[in-house]
């Protein structure tokens, strides 16, 4: 099991970038302000293969506004990697200090 799981990862990460989008994302609670998005990819093979879950994680931002490092705290590990590479691409409004924002991205197929 273990070893299909991760040669589906694997496949999955070598897919090219002409693949679906999420189609839902929203943050779990307000806090600072996001100026600029980049969605997570959902890959046509998932989509196709109605595949969906949520990822819940927590966001460490600088007071610049830039994403240093997301921390996965609960969802569906197969979408994983594609949500941590597109939020360490957001930018968030400055701060007076660094904070931790918590986001969440729901994928599904309809």
């Amino acid at each position: 099991m273990r070893s299909a799981f991760a040669a589906l990862f694997l496949v999955l990460s070598l897919l090219p970038s002409a693949t679906h989008h999420l189609l839902a994302q929203n943050t779990a609670k307000a806090g600072r302000k996001v100026l600029v998005t980049v969605q997570p990819i959902y890959p046509a093979i998932l989509k196709n293969g109605h595949f969906e879950g949520q990822i819940r994680m927590d966001a460490s931002v600088l007071a610049n506004g830039t994403v240093s490092k997301v921390e996965i705290r609960g969802g569906n590990p197969i979408f994983a990697q594609f949500v941590v590479e597109a939020v360490m691409k957001w930018k968030y409004a400055p701060s007076p200090a660094p904070t931790v924002e918590e986001v969440t991205f729901n994928f599904t197929s309809r």
